[in-house]
């Protein structure tokens, strides 16, 4: 599974042959096709976990399905699993190894009920290097979508249950983190609830069809980057999963301007890997205050 696949930005490209010795401040943003093969989907995370951990990295991030990608709802809910089950034990098992952060962003989380209404979840997990959950945020936009001329139909709702809440952003080795999940990037309400309360980074694992990832998918990163003044990472699901989708690939490191730091293209498996300098999240959030320059919330929904 080689990262040469993986298109880089100058400024990436530079921060990866320059490895500092702050490494904990390096990430790796992966992309990767999940199948219903649940064995094959961790043996290659886990070799991308291993690769980012040599190359300075440390924490990782894994795309939202990176467990699996079912072909069917049936599949979807038999394959699921409680958060204490075998696949999120045997991460536990590799950030303990490797030293590093994960972020495991798409979890199938059997919900409170499973036994009466066969629900989920769709939770995007950290994990520190001892292998601890620090934090948990259950998708709180479920995709439902009907776009027959792009061939795009899906209905999240029908199988998953909305996360109730946004959970605070949680302190890691790159920064503060707000967490989302894949359609959550839609709305901007969310990401800058996240920024008003401490984050300094965002993150949208995702599994964007080809359809609309092509059409939004850069652009929505950038947006959320440049509104918030965060820098935003997005490990994505690309390629074909099965007969019945394929996602747009193209996992995404933008820095807090806007700027494209790295992307790993829509064909292949891989990473990029982009530094977090916190101090220019600072410099950025100094230089244009757009914080600062808010109303209040009144002012807002004074239209209404």
């Amino acid at each position: 599974m080689s990262t040469a696949r993986c298109i880089l930005g100058a400024a990436a490209w530079r921060l990866h042959h320059r490895m500092s010795a702050a490494s904990h401040s390096m990430a790796a943003v992966c992309q990767v096709t999940s199948t219903p093969d649940k064995q094959a989907n961790f043996s290659a995370c886990k070799r991308l976990a291993e690769e980012a951990k040599e190359r300075g990295a440390g924490m990782v991030f894994l795309p939202e399905g990176f467990d699996y990608i079912g072909s069917s709802r049936e599949e979807t809910l038999s394959l699921s699993e409680p958060l204490t089950g075998d696949t999120i034990s045997r991460y536990a098992q590799l950030a303990r190894k490797l030293e590093v952060w994960l972020s495991l962003g798409g979890f199938h989380e059997r919900g409170p009920e499973w036994e009466r209404d066969r629900r989920i979840y769709n939770s995007h997990i950290i994990m520190n290097d001892k292998g601890d959950i620090v934090s948990v945020y259950r998708k709180s936009h479920l995709f439902d979508v009907e776009l027959p001329e792009k061939g795009v139909s899906l209905r999240e709702s029908g199988f998953t249950i909305p996360g109730p809440v946004l959970v605070s952003p949680v302190q890691t080795p790159i920064g503060k983190l707000g967490l989302g999940i894949c359609y959550d990037l839609r709305f901007p309400e969310l990401s800058l609830a996240l920024r008003r309360h401490g984050a300094d980074v965002l993150t949208y694992p995702s599994a964007f069809t080809v359809a609309t990832g092509a059409a939004h998918w850069e652009v929505l990163l950038r947006a959320r980057a440049i509104e918030t003044q965060c820098f935003v990472l997005a490990a994505a699901q690309v390629g074909r999963h099965h007969e019945k989708r394929s996602s747009y690939g193209h996992a995404l490191a933008v820095d807090p301007w806007g700027e494209v730091l790295g992307d790993c293209g829509g064909e292949s498996p891989g990473m990029v890997l982009v530094k977090i300098n916190l101090d220019q999240v600072s410099s950025t959030r100094r230089n244009m205050p757009v914080q600062q320059h808010r109303r209040d919330t009144g002012f807002y929904l004074s239209l209404e």
